[in-house]
């Protein structure tokens, strides 16, 4: 167990600010299932911004043979990608297989202007070229360890570090 304590709120507050700065006329968001997803509707109704979008990985993993199809909800984008800028949101990025997952499924909609990453949490350990155009904070966990966002039913959000 790890004694790291993150204000997952006070977080969510930088990085609605940072989502602010990165927007265009033209950025729709992208929540990655599953706490990409909360955030991203979340920043969606905070920003005043037309719904946000989920899309999920289950089917472009590059472990999808040992994984088999995982619980998550189906992709959702209720916009056009083409030509649209698309500001991907996830919880927490590590590896960068699931951004890697995430665009493959985001191409079979369509092809977007640009594609950019904001994160509430970079725990580094990267596999894959992949960083984010913004992120609320940056920490470092064991490989053994886990940080995963959850959502009280009041819409508040909180950490679980394992």
């Amino acid at each position: 167990m790890s004694d790291l304590k993150l204000d997952a709120e006070g977080l969510y507050l930088e990085l609605r600010r940072g989502v602010q700065r990165l927007l265009t006329a033209d950025t729709a968001l992208v929540g990655i299932w599953s706490g990409g997803a909360w955030l991203a509707e979340r920043l969606a109704v905070d920003l005043g911004l037309a719904d946000a979008g989920t899309i999920s990985s289950v089917l472009h993993r590059d472990d999808f043979g040992s994984r088999g199809l995982a619980k998550a909800d189906h992709t959702s984008l209720p916009f056009d990608v083409n030509g649209r800028d698309i500001l991907l949101i996830d919880d927490v990025l590590y590896t960068g297989r699931t951004t890697r997952a995430v665009l493959n499924e985001l191409f079979d909609f369509g092809r977007p202007a640009s594609v950019q990453l904001a994160v509430l949490v970079d725990r580094g350990g990267r596999q894959l070229p992949i960083e984010p155009a913004f992120s609320a904070a940056r920490v470092t966990l064991a490989a053994d360890q886990s940080l995963r966002l959850a959502r009280a039913d009041g819409g508040r959000f909180a950490f679980e570090v394992k």
